[in-house]
């Protein structure tokens, strides 16, 4: 049984184009370090939309379009003690000026996890899947009541390693770890069904490597 109850997403747009670089060393040497302390905090993660990858958007509709990043935090029990204190973090943090504000959570929040594969090919299990390497991610996030995607055929893909799938009563967020460039994937994959708010891929970030938008 998968120890993660909920990914915690937050769909990022960095409001001021000059402050890439900053946020991007704010947030990876500073702001995401301080969650892994908390007990519920599995694992963290977070993947960058390059000027390249946005072009590449199978989908890209008015609630994320401007999003330039995305970051997933995987939290165990105690999940509801957890996201308090990841919360209390924030404000923690915020208050001790320790906070970046050239920047704007599109879609944010705890959302079940319902559903995990792996391609077979791999080895790994699904539930090992986020804590291995990767290049980057896919991510698709559609209205809940659509039709849910086949993991096993997401997984059969070249170049994905694994699916996880996640959702509230409004959304269903997939996120497919990728082991071949991200822009080589989206090229593989099928269209996505109607009811598909964003399709799109993202990179993996390499510490002090922030450059992609300037």
């Amino acid at each position: 049984m998968n120890k993660v109850r909920v990914g915690f997403f937050s769909f990022t747009e960095i409001t001021d184009p000059n402050e890439h670089h900053s946020y991007n060393e704010w947030h990876q040497l500073d702001h995401m370090p301080e969650q892994f302390p908390l007990d519920g905090i599995a694992f963290g993660q977070r993947w960058v939309s390059t000027p390249a990858c946005r072009a590449a958007r199978a989908v890209s509709g008015s609630l994320l379009d401007p999003i330039h990043y995305v970051t997933l935090y995987l939290v165990t029990e105690p999940v509801d003690r957890t996201l308090r204190e990841f919360m209390q973090l924030g404000r923690d943090l915020h208050a001790a000026g320790r906070f970046h504000h050239r920047r704007r959570a599109l879609l944010s929040g705890p959302f079940e996890f319902t559903d995990a594969a792996a391609a077979s090919r791999v080895l790994i299990s699904a539930e090992a899947v986020p804590y291995r390497p990767n290049r980057g991610v896919r991510i698709v996030v559609q209205e809940a009541d659509g039709d849910a995607p086949d993991l096993d055929a997401e997984c059969a893909v070249p170049g994905v390693a694994g699916v996880w799938m996640f959702g509230d009563e409004r959304y269903r967020i997939t996120v497919s770890w990728l082991d071949d460039e991200p822009l080589d994937v989206v090229t593989r994959v099928p269209s996505p069904p109607p009811q598909t708010l964003f399709d799109g891929g993202f990179e993996a970030i390499t510490p002090w490597q922030w450059d992609w938008f300037d």
